[in-house]
């Protein structure tokens, strides 16, 4: 078992910057692909980003490219994603996750353990 619980969000305005954080404990962190997700209002949660255990390997959603950047300290059981230029179309509940697959980083199904969420509310 994985435990992973976000932080780190709260309300910006357009243009501005916030870090999330997700810390795991349970099985070694180490080992396990992490990625975010997020879900905005009336939408399916999406894929935005993932990272492999080395950190040798990144993807983005088209929609963050270039702006959001996910980086892990395996040390610290903790991955992060650094997120610029904020756009209100950014607001959702992001969910930090992890799984021990190869596959299809960008499928939620996937990823076999979840946090709770944090709200980034990005404002025009």
């Amino acid at each position: 078992q994985v435990q992973l619980v976000e932080s780190g969000g709260g309300l910006v305005q357009a243009g501005g910057s916030l870090r999330l954080s997700c810390v795991a404990s349970g099985r070694t962190f180490g080992s396990y692909r992490m990625g975010w997700f997020r879900q905005a209002p009336g939408k399916e949660r999406e894929f935005v980003a993932a990272i492999n255990w080395s950190s040798t390997s990144t993807w983005y959603a088209d929609s963050v490219k270039g702006r959001f950047t996910i980086s892990r300290d395996n040390a610290k059981a903790t991955v992060y994603l650094q997120m610029n230029s904020l756009k209100p179309e950014d607001t959702a509940v992001y969910y930090c996750a992890a799984t021990n697959s190869v596959r299809r980083y960008w499928s939620e199904d996937e990823y076999a353990y979840w946090g709770q969420g944090t709200q980034v509310t990005v404002s025009s």
